[in-house]
């Protein structure tokens, strides 16, 4: 069963490293809030059913308390800034960099957790920082001080995921998790509906674009959350997180393949040595097995 579940996980991965191919189709065609907030909302009717089946169960409230719908509200704010930022750098950097700097907010959870939280920093965090800090400066400039604006709206994205990571793992691991996944991609979706309403034009209507919602919304949003769920539930915390830091990886061959983007040498060495840093990150949870749960609970 734990194969499975590790199997089952690395598709995951491979999906939500391909989806930032379909968000890069989405923005190279100029959308940035309606492809979001139509692919949250799509996400939101998927998930909803399974929502509903859980909340029947017995041994569950048959109410959501109060407190579930202020948590809800505030990942949802979070899963929009974060997606939305994500989104609009994706108009101007690639697939590939876009993946490998989101996948910087596991590396910043620690480092959050010391400066809000005051949680004590590991020190394989530490090197893990500076490591990451190295690659996506390699990454985003080729090696040249020269930061695309793409890349610097997917670092800032990168903070809004992290937070929404610690709040998933502090606040939502005490409500029902299919209920509060449905609430928060809701808020989400209006959220990008409703800025996307004064700041573009019309959603015009393209098969590329249909695709790019439709890929996102269920399978990367929708599907992959079930499968996270399920297969979590047969394998160690600490060998999912290892996993699914593969997500960046699959987004630059993803890139690679279907939209022929290209890294230079020292590019590439800069996604090895953020990828080092993520796996680092995680290493301490993997030899002690403490890592929580919910810290894995992401929304893409």
């Amino acid at each position: 069963m734990r194969l499975k579940a590790d199997i089952t996980l690395l598709i995951v991965s491979v999906i939500w490293g391909s989806a930032f191919v379909a968000q890069r189709v989405a923005g190279q065609l100029g959308s940035v809030y309606l492809f979001n907030g139509a692919r949250y909302l799509l996400a939101a009717l998927v998930v909803a059913p399974l929502a509903i089946r859980a909340l029947r169960n017995p041994a569950l409230p048959h109410e959501m308390p109060r407190e579930q719908y202020k948590w809800m509200f505030i990942a949802g704010i979070l899963l929009f800034l974060g997606s939305a930022l994500q989104q609009a750098g994706m108009v101007y950097t690639t697939a590939g960099n876009a993946g490998f700097i989101t996948s910087l907010y596991v590396v910043l959870v620690p480092v959050v957790l010391l400066l809000v939280w005051r949680e004590k920093l590991h020190w394989m965090s530490i090197v893990a920082v500076v490591l990451a800090g190295v690659g996506a400066f390699l990454l985003s400039t080729g090696g040249r001080f020269e930061v695309q604006p793409g890349d610097v709206l997917e670092l800032i994205g990168a903070l809004f995921w992290t937070l929404h990571v610690i709040v998933l793992g502090k606040y939502a691991s005490r409500f029902e998790a299919m209920s509060f996944s449905v609430g928060q991609l809701f808020i989400c979706g209006i959220l990008n509906l409703g800025l996307g309403a004064f700041v573009e034009s019309s959603l015009a209507f393209s098969w590329p674009l249909v695709f790019a919602i439709a890929y996102t919304a269920l399978f990367s949003l929708g599907l992959c959350y079930t499968l996270q769920v399920w297969a979590q539930r047969h394998t160690p915390p600490a060998d999912a997180a290892l996993i699914l830091s593969l997500e960046s990886v699959f987004a630059v061959l993803s890139g690679w393949l279907l939209l022929n983007e290209t890294l230079i040498a020292i590019q590439i060495f800069g996604c090895v040595l953020i990828f080092i840093a993520v796996v680092l990150s995680q290493f301490k949870e993997w030899s002690s097995g403490t890592m929580d749960h919910d810290h894995l609970v992401e929304g893409r």
